[in-house]
């Protein structure tokens, strides 16, 4: 997979996806990445960006000049035209199965905004538009990291174990992962379950997914909703919720 960006501050990719799990896999050849300066695509002495808003406000806007042509420009070279990703608060949220689903495309741009925002005549290039939460970042860059994180990791051959990523939260059951422990097995007085030094497989497989499912209920319950539960791990999660709120999972709950 070809990961692209297009940004006024190019170089902030580099560290982060040369580095640990991500790197390996870059320098194996799992995925390729190139940041792209926005100002190539620039015409003044300046190499100006942005611009003030038309009827005023604070802040500057990016012209859709330079989008326009960096998008275009792009588009048109290689094989494989890209599927063009922006950011923005009206997005659609960046979840695990949109990860699954980017991480089937052959090559992804990003095109990241700064400043104010960006004009809003350049969404009309846009593939589809994200957003990774309700709050307010400086720029598209660290949204980009986020979603090209979590597609990666998806790919063959970037995980040390290519089942690592399939036990994880959100996937494919849309649970929570279950609890996880390591060495020393006691540690200040708090054991590890038993039955996860009794090395029969199947009850360590039950234990995993009844650990999944209070895990879920007790952090995320909106997570239950539609989730494939029995209807011993439907009262399982009722009860773990009674016991964190101090009441039952009334009418409404996303445990019905």
């Amino acid at each position: 997979m070809i990961f692209e960006a297009v940004s006024v501050i190019p170089e902030v990719f580099d560290p982060y996806l040369d580095a640990s799990v991500l790197g390996r896999a870059r320098r194996a050849g799992v995925f390729e990445f190139a940041a792209h300066d926005l100002r190539e695509w620039t015409h003044d002495r300046h190499r100006t960006v942005d611009d003030a808003p038309f009827g005023g406000g604070q802040g500057m806007l990016m012209k859709p000049e330079p989008i326009f042509e960096a998008v275009e420009d792009l588009s048109a070279r290689g094989t494989a035209r890209p599927h063009v990703v922006f950011f923005s608060p009206c997005g659609a949220p960046f979840d695990e199965r949109a990860a699954e689903r980017l991480s089937h495309e052959e090559r992804l741009l990003f095109v990241c905004g700064r400043y104010e925002g960006m004009d809003e005549r350049v969404y009309a290039l846009a593939d589809e538009v994200l957003s990774v939460g309700d709050y307010v970042l400086t720029g598209g860059e660290l949204a980009a990291l986020v979603v090209i994180d979590a597609v990666a990791r998806l790919l063959p051959g970037a995980l040390g174990d290519d089942m690592s990523a399939v036990d994880e939260s959100f996937s494919p059951s849309g649970l929570l992962e279950y609890a996880q422990y390591t060495r020393p097995a006691s540690f200040r007085g708090v054991g590890v379950p038993e039955v996860l030094l009794s090395g029969d497989h199947g009850r360590v497989d039950a234990w995993r997914r009844q650990s999944s499912v209070e895990r879920t209920a007790r952090w995320r319950p909106d997570l239950l909703v539609g989730a494939e539960l029995t209807d011993e791990e439907r009262e399982l999660a009722r009860r773990v919720r009674a016991e964190r709120t101090g009441e039952g999972a009334g009418d409404g709950s996303p445990l019905q």
